[in-house]
């Protein structure tokens, strides 16, 4: 059994929606470890309870029990203030929406976190530069989303994921909006730039067919764990 610390966490997670008298339950007692330098694939169809898992182990959401701890830090414990540190320093996130800002080049999507932690201009434009190449955008820099493909727009969303270097990349349904051939290009490529980095993934699909791209894989049912 290994001695290294998870760098992801949790513990007996449940998470309701709903009234008190008409509870819908998203999830229920979930417990998992996601290994440093780890990508793990979490399969489970439209409703399973994925994206509530990833919103809990990033601190977009709070559970109704159980614990979270990411580098290790208490994640379920920290107020407002603490959790945007989180998000800042530490957890990343890829949506299948992109998220892009349709105003800005995709040079300036990459930016925008390193504007947000005040990164000199310099040091700034040297590391979108080296993340657009690393995402196969070199020379796509000027563009806005609006002039990109479906499968570019992903690209330049993950090189923006790790502009602030983060130890923890949220994936939640990466390929969600793409073709079945883009969507393996572009998960192929998330494996690659996660590996190059050294950052821990969590990546959300209903694609079983991506699951072979990850280094391990949990199924989620009902808003549980199987197997």
């Amino acid at each position: 059994m290994s001695t290294v610390p998870a760098m992801v966490e949790a513990r007996g997670l449940a998470r309701s929606y709903g009234t008190t008298a008409a509870p819908v339950t998203a999830l229920a007692d979930v417990s998992l470890d996601v290994a440093p330098g780890e990508m793990l694939a979490v399969v489970g169809r439209s409703g399973s309870g994925k994206t509530t898992l990833l919103n809990l182990l990033g601190g977009l959401d709070r559970p109704d029990a159980g614990t979270v701890r990411i580098a290790g830090r208490e994640v379920t414990t920290l107020d407002d203030e603490q959790l945007g540190e989180l998000r800042r320093d530490t957890v990343s996130y890829v949506f299948q929406t992109f998220g892009l800002v349709p105003a800005l080049t995709a040079a300036e999507n990459v930016g925008v976190p390193l504007r947000l932690r005040r990164v000199p201009p310099a040091e700034r434009e040297q590391r979108v530069a080296l993340l657009l190449d690393l995402v196969g955008l070199g020379g796509h820099a000027l563009q806005r989303p609006a002039e990109l493909s479906g499968g570019q727009q992903q690209r330049v969303a993950i090189a923006r994921a790790l502009a602030g270097s983060p130890r923890v990349l949220l994936a939640d349904e990466p390929t969600g909006q793409l073709d079945t051939e883009t969507g393996l290009g572009v998960m192929a490529l998330l494996h690659a730039v996660v590996e190059s980095e050294g950052v821990t993934a969590v990546v959300a699909t209903h694609d079983a067919v991506l699951m072979s791209l990850a280094d391990r894989v949990v199924s989620i049912s009902d808003g549980r764990i199987e197997g």
